[in-house]
């Protein structure tokens, strides 16, 4: 198989990635830790992080090997499935735990020398938190690329030479997908139980009960509250948008080969052009990241204007790019395609900002939820509740018409739904996906750097480094909600995108286990034709995925419970956690004597031990059920009922995981905003209400409403590595 030598810019812009990646680490390593006791509290949520992330990697990998068996099971004794999957299935969880654990080891020894730079300057902060982020979103798009293009290049050497090649191959990688997304699930869920355990835990007794101020030393789940910012908001985080990242570009080449199946010269082009669009994407991230700086006193105005320069100039140039690169391969309709990317690219802005002008407290929806406060928690809540829902709008209302458009666009605006179109247009939202996240390097980065800002803010506070400091510091935290929530709504919307990209590889698999298995089926003609020559319509029609099944609503029905009860068994599992952390934090409040005086040292080991059980014991369950669910309703249903439970699934956890995820960040900001002094400040009867609608939003933001694109992935991804099991029995 002939490899068009532009696709050796993919392997190039990793090496290059993860090399800025290492100067970035080491540049921040050179950086001054602070004072002894900043480097002893960094010691402590470092040591606690490295601990959690290890047990978490051992249950983890416990996992993997028995799915691996598996796997290797159905592929070599039972002949369903590719013999490559359990190898690409173990390295995509591999890359992807990986991941997480160099943006991890990054956070921990970041925060301590953002909150020293905080000392001198805000831009100096600002540089250090922003830049270490920048490692998680380098490391993230390096290894995913590099993950990409060694599999790419292994599977081109054995698969060579027929129509299906192109197609066995892009399927094939999709299996890594799927463990990147197993493992990522797993460190979202875990670790978002043991941050908001702590954190809640932290709130409660510590803010509310005994009325000291945030990240203050007495109080006991102070480290395990650190801890978790980093195991759930860097680890977490770094591992769900690596799949997100790979399963977008997977999934559009995989439809690249399936829609120019029948032109040899253009399929290989479409191809490697998800490839290309994110390896260019890469360098412009860079490019971006070197433009981040503010200046002293800056708003939060000034804070978001500055990540936005970057983030902003980063999308325009890739938009320019595209147009360029898809010219130069000369794939067909390279124009129609590029606007497809641009509906991509502007579909991520407009979520982004609609998800600031939600969540950030310099606009009227947080304001007045600061400003309900006043009348007590309860109306802080129903506030809080409502925004998040009303937020939905924008976001569902984009990536619907960012669908149309990208379908549209790559047709030429043809709306005939027959075969050809149908393919070349699902190729067009599938590069739309990607071309959401071709600058996830610095995307990434501002999403990163937000618990690198909180943990700064806390090493502060526990440090006693005074009020300026602390207020720069919050300020880098305030900012760091924002761009959290920003990159949340970033990730969701992609994985939208990207989910309906992979309801069409799953019927391009299915077609493969079919043709391994000879298996044939009937066209709308009524001939009898082998799976490899059936369209999406012959297939649609054969297996009747049409409204009016009973199979397909049934399956659409059960989608959408699964991703309601997930987020109740993660929501559940941070309840029953932050209660025995709240037991433990009042038991020493009353058994220590001397610890709200500041003359006794709290037992910080103990508070750090019971996030770290409950979150190894509480995440097995609800991930385990992510996977379980598409097998059973394979099964039971088939192969109609899949592509509903895909469907309901997709519609919605999307709109459930924008509302928890924005009513969270509201909650947060709204919080915030008081701290600064308005509403009575701290201390105040509107603080402590706050901090209750705060407390409600730890899990929606952190633990049930992130992890929801990661299971309407894996879901997707479970039903393509399962299509040979699917078809067998149904």
């Amino acid at each position: 198989m002939n490899i068009p030598s532009a696709f050796w810019l993919v392997p190039i812009a990793s090496v290059v990635a993860l090399s800025m990646a290492f100067y970035f680490f080491r540049t921040m390593m050179n950086a001054d830790e602070g004072t002894p006791r900043m480097r002893e509290i960094a010691g402590f949520v470092r040591s606690g992080a490295m601990s959690y992330l290890k047990q978490q990697y051992k249950v983890v990998a416990i996992v993997f090997i028995v799915l691996a068996i598996v796997f290797a099971f159905m592929a070599y004794v039972l002949k369903w499935q590719n013999p490559w999957v359990p190898f690409a299935f173990l390295t995509g969880g591999f890359f992807s735990g990986l991941a997480g654990f160099f943006g991890m080891k990054t956070a921990t020894y970041a925060s301590a020398r953002t909150a020293n730079a905080a000392r001198k300057s805000l831009d100096g902060g600002l540089r250090i938190a922003f830049r270490s982020g920048a490692v998680m979103g380098l490391t993230v798009v390096g290894l995913g690329l590099l993950d990409i293009a060694i599999w790419f290049l292994i599977l081109s050497q054995f698969y060579h030479g027929d129509k299906m090649a192109l197609i066995t191959i892009t399927t094939t990688m999709l299996t890594f997908g799927m463990g990147a997304s197993t493992q990522a699930l797993f460190a979202r869920v875990g670790g978002g139980i043991y941050t908001k355990a702590a954190d809640v835990g932290a709130d409660i007794v510590g803010k509310v009960e005994a009325d000291i101020p945030e990240d203050d030393p007495r109080n006991p789940a102070t480290i395990a509250d650190n801890v978790g910012d980093n195991v759930g908001d860097v680890a977490g985080m770094g591992a769900d948008l690596y799949e997100s990242y790979c399963g977008s570009i997977l999934s559009t080449a995989a439809l690249g080969a399936t829609a120019f199946a029948l032109v040899p010269e253009m399929q290989m082009k479409a191809v490697i052009a998800p490839m290309l669009i994110a390896a260019v994407g890469l360098f412009l991230s860079i490019f971006g990241i070197y433009l981040v700086r503010t200046k002293e006193g800056a708003t939060m105005r000034d804070l978001l204007h500055s990540l936005s320069v970057g983030t902003n100039i980063s999308a325009l140039l890739i938009a320019v790019a595209t147009f360029a690169i898809l010219y130069l391969l000369q794939i067909e309709n390279w124009l129609g395609l590029s606007f497809s990317v641009i509906t991509g690219l502007v579909a991520g802005v407009i979520i982004g900002q609609a998800t600031e002008y939600y969540t950030s407290h310099s606009y009227k929806p947080t304001q007045k939820i600061s400003e309900a406060g006043l009348t007590g928690s309860a109306t802080v809540i129903i506030k809080g509740v409502g925004t998040g829902m009303i937020s939905t709008c924008i976001p569902v209302v984009t990536i619907g018409v960012a669908i149309m458009l990208s379908y549209l666009c790559a047709n030429g605006f043809d709306m005939q739904m027959n075969a050809e179109a149908l393919s070349h247009g699902l190729y067009g939202i599938g590069i739309a996906a990607v071309g959401m996240l071709s600058t996830l390097g610095i995307t990434l980065a501002t999403d990163a750097y937000g618990p690198i800002a909180d943990n700064a803010g806390g090493n502060a506070e526990m440090c006693e480094l005074g009020e300026e400091v602390r207020h720069r510091t919050d300020a880098l935290d305030a900012l760091g909600n924002t761009t959290a929530a920003t990159g949340k709504g970033f990730a969701i919307g992609s994985a939208a995108l990207t989910a309906l990209a992979l309801l069409a590889s799953y019927i391009e698999e299915v077609k493969i286990a079919m043709e391994r298995a000879g298996m044939t089926l009937t066209n709308l003609k009524g001939d009898i034709i082998s799976a490899a020559d059936a369209t999406i319509p012959d297939f649609m029609n054969y297996f009747q995925v049409n409204l009016m099944n009973p199979r397909v609503l049934v399956g659409a029905f059960i989608g959408a419970m699964a991703a309601f009860l997930f987020c109740g068994l993660t929501m559940e599992a941070v309840g029953r956690a932050a209660q025995k952390m709240v037991e433990e934090v009042r038991r020493q409040f009353r058994e220590i004597k001397g610890i709200l005086e500041g003359k006794a040292t709290p037992d910080y080991g103990s508070c750090v031990a019971i996030s770290t059980r409950a979150a190894q014991h509480e995440m097995i369950f609800p991930s385990l059920l992510a996977i379980a669910i598409p097998i059973v309703v394979g099964l039971v249903l088939g192969v109609a009922g899949v592509l509903g439970l895909l469907v309901g699934g997709l519609a919605g956890g999307f709109t459930l995981a924008v509302f928890m995820a924005n009513s969270g960040g509201a909650w947060d900001n709204a919080k915030k905003m008081v701290e600064e002094g308005n509403f009575g400040g701290k201390g105040s009867f509107a603080h402590k209400a706050t901090i209750v609608g705060d407390t409600v939003g730890d899990p929606f933001k952190d633990t049930s409403g992130p992890s929801l694109n990661i299971l309407i992935k894996l879901m997707s991804m479970v039903s393509i590595v399962m299509a040979g099991l699917t078809v067998a029995f149904s």
